[in-house]
């Protein structure tokens, strides 16, 4: 599928949601993989000096979503690099199959029982107030909408620890890539 000479052709993109803890998951994925790590949050704070949503309060969706399309844009150019990026942001036009022709997009998905107790930890005492669970709850079904696309490769996370998932991902990128470990 993505099988080529260089291993820096391909990009691992990671998206979906298992908790709180999973932009430290990519950046471990990409250490252990000796590849750049990227974090489309980050970046896009930087360029818009300001975080999502509130670029989204003070000037709208669509001056959000132009935002994120350039930035998107820009990382389509990237090489051998993983990309961490939600699944909320990958769904609007065609963000999803232009990130996708640079490597697998893979989406980190748990059971809804293991999902609701991370929340839980995350959240602490404000997971009881019915406002903050429910908003919560939206953001997850908005970032799992990205599980219908075709060519999104699953990746259960339920029953695995921090280390076993990410030797999972990395596996995984290797074997869809067909990149060994070539850096030492």
């Amino acid at each position: 599928m993505f099988r080529s000479v260089s291993p820096l052709d391909h990009n691992l993109i990671l998206t979906g949601y298992i908790g709180p803890g999973q932009v430290g998951i990519a950046r471990r994925c990409a250490e252990r993989l000796r590849i750049p790590f990227i974090d489309f949050a980050a970046r896009f704070e930087e360029r818009a000096e300001m975080t999502a949503d509130d670029l989204k309060a003070q000037y709208g969706d669509a001056r959000l979503r132009s935002v994120e399309s350039d930035l998107v844009a820009e990382l389509t150019l990237a090489r051998g690099s993983l990309i961490h990026v939600s699944g909320q942001v990958l769904q609007y036009g065609d963000r999803i199959a232009a990130l996708g022709a640079t490597g697998p997009v893979f989406c980190l998905v748990a059971t809804l029982d293991a999902v609701l107790t991370r929340l839980h930890v995350a959240l602490g005492a404000r997971y009881h107030n019915p406002k903050e669970r429910s908003l919560a709850l939206g953001s997850l079904r908005r970032e799992w909408e990205i599980r219908s696309h075709p060519g999104i490769q699953e990746i259960d996370a339920t029953d695995l620890d921090d280390a076993a998932l990410i030797g999972l991902i990395t596996q995984r990128w290797r074997d869809l890539t067909g990149v060994i470990d070539w850096r030492g």
